[in-house]
């Protein structure tokens, strides 16, 4: 894996008597690698699974017949694994990490749905933090790390 100026054109390489070419990219055990060790594609990927995952379960997260409890198990046992499949090969930039967090806070908004407040009507809007502290579970990217 290099990033010389010959990196466009086709390249073999020769040992004994077998040849090998040299690809932009290929799909291992599920990961796509590719020549420029970019890590993007296979998260962006890695969330859509997540999000379809997501959305089959998305009655239940919201439903107000289970606990908490029961909906953050679901939660870490269906949709993490999906998103969190093969994570130990990325090395995460902010961008992808902020991407985490985002899926990870969708999801926990379904889970702890906003209550209304009885003094004021209003609707209170659970803060990033607020969902940390309420899931209480290590981060999504130090379990990706």
């Amino acid at each position: 894996m290099s990033r010389d100026h010959n990196a466009g054109r086709s390249q073999n390489i020769k040992t004994d008597n077998n040849s090998f070419q040299m690809l932009e990219e290929f799909k291992y055990l599920g990961t796509t690698l590719t020549n420029q060790n970019s890590i993007q594609e296979e998260i962006k990927t890695s969330l859509k699974s997540g999000n379809a995952c997501y959305h089959s379960v998305q009655n239940l997260l919201s439903s107000s017949m289970l606990s908490n409890n029961k909906k953050i198990k679901m939660y870490r046992t269906i949709n993490l694994p999906v998103v969190l499949y093969g994570c130990e090969t990325w090395s995460l930039t902010l961008r992808e990490e902020r991407r985490l967090r985002m899926f990870v806070n969708r999801v926990l908004r379904r889970i702890f749905v906003p209550q209304k407040d009885d003094v004021s009507e209003e609707w209170t809007i659970l803060h990033n933090e607020e969902l940390s502290d309420l899931y209480s579970s290590p981060n999504i990217i130090w379990r990706s790390n």
